[in-house]
C-alpha cells in the first residue's frame, strides 16, 4: 500500500543575471548543472506491531522519539539534472512508499536512477518512543534519538549517531563513524574505516572497527561485559569507580596503560595484561593490533 500526503514548498532559486546568469549559460546542458528542491510532510498511523523499518538509499535519515500516537514524516527532496525542467521532473518522481502490510510498517524512498541526473531525499521521522526501529541507508547518515525500544541501524557510506536510547542497539557502517551517547541496553557497533565513540552507556558493549579509535565511557556494566577490538587504532575505556570484572587486555604492536588497581594481575607475555577488578565478574576484553590500550 502506498500512502502520500503532499504539501510541496519549492525552495529552488536561480540568479537570472550577472555572474550567475553567465555561469548558468556556460553550464547549461551539463549533467547535474541545475538543482530543484521540495519539502513535503505527511502522517501515518503507528503499526499495531510496534515495528518500523525505513529504507533510504540516498540521503540522511533522522528518527526522533516523542510522546505522540502517530508517525510524522518530513521529506526534503533534492534533484540535480542537465536543465531546470529535467530537475523538476526528477523531483516529481521521488516518492516515499508506505507499506503497512506484514508484521511492520515500512517506509521506502524511491529515487529513479539516471546517468546524468541525481536525486536524494532527507527524512525526518517523528515516532512514538516505544517503537522498535530499523533504518537502512546506502549513502547517507543515520541518526536516532529519544527512543525507548530496540534500534537497528545500517549504512554503507555514512555515519550513525544514536542518542538517548533505552533498548538494545545494533549499528553497522562501512565508511562512517559511530557515535552513541546516553544509551542503555546491549550495544553492538561495527565500523570498517572510522572511529567508534560511546559515551555514558549502561550495559554491555560489543564494538569492532578495522581502522579507527574506540572510546567507551561506561556508567555500569551489563552481564556480557565489554568486548572491544580494532586492527589499527587506540582503545580507551573509562569505567565507574567501583566495578567487578575480569580483565583481559592484549596489544600486538603498542602499549597498555592501566590506571586501575587489578587483583591477581599477570602478564603472560609482552603486550598482554590480565587481572580482576574488585571481586571479578563479567569480562572486559580489549584487543588492538597496532595501537595502545588505556584502561581508566
Amino acid at each position: 500500500m502506498s500512502l502520500r500526503r503532499r504539501e510541496p514548498h519549492d525552495h529552488d532559486h536561480h540568479t537570472s543575471g550577472g555572474l550567475g546568469g553567465f555561469l548558468r549559460s556556460l553550464l547549461s546542458g551539463l549533467p547535474w548543472s541545475d538543482r530543484a528542491e521540495e519539502e513535503e510532510t505527511f502522517t501515518v498511523p503507528t503499526p499495531p506491531s510496534g515495528k518500523l523499518k525505513i529504507e533510504n538509499a540516498n540521503g540522511k535519515t533522522s528518527v526522533i522519539g516523542e510522546d505522540r500516537a502517530d508517525i510524522e514524516v518530513r521529506v526534503t527532496k533534492t534533484a540535480r539534472a542537465e536543465s531546470e525542467e529535467a530537475a523538476r521532473k526528477l523531483l516529481g518522481l521521488i516518492e516515499v512508499d508506505v507499506d503497512e502490510g506484514g508484521d511492520h510498517l515500512e517506509l521506502e524512498v524511491d529515487v529513479p536512477k539516471r546517468w546524468n541526473r541525481h536525486g536524494s531525499a532527507n527524512l525526518e521521522v517523528r515516532v512514538p518512543r516505544e517503537l522498535q526501529v530499523g533504518v537502512f541507508s546506502s549513502n547517507g547518515a543515520v541518526a536516532v534519538a529519544g527512543m525507548r525500544g530496540d534500534v537497528l541501524g545500517r549504512s554503507s557510506n555514512g555515519s550513525i549517531c544514536i542518542e538517548d536510547v533505552k533498548g538494545d542497539v545494533n549499528v553497522q557502517t562501512s565508511n562512517g563513524k559511530v557515535c552513541c551517547s546516553c544509551t542503555c541496553g546491549r550495544l553492538v557497533a561495527r565500523s570498517s574505516n572510522r572511529k567508534i565513540e560511546i559515551d555514558e552507556h549502561d550495559g554491555s558493549i560489543d564494538a569492532m572497527t578495522s581502522n579507527g579509535l574506540i572510546h567507551a565511557s561506561v556508567e555500569s556494566l551489563g552481564p556480557d561485559g565489554l568486548t572491544l577490538s580494532t586492527s589499527n587504532g587506540r582503545i580507551v575505556v573509562e569505567l565507574p569507580e567501583k566495578v567487578d570484572a575480569d580483565v583481559d587486555l592484549r596489544v600486538d604492536n603498542g602499549v597498555i596503560r592501566n590506571h586501575r588497581e587489578l587483583n591477581n594481575a599477570s602478564g603472560e607475555r609482552t603486550g598482554r595484561l590480565r587481572g580482576k577488578l574488585g571481586h571479578g565478574g563479567c569480562a572486559i576484553r580489549l584487543r588492538t593490533s597496532n595501537g595502545s590500550i588505556s584502561l581508566r
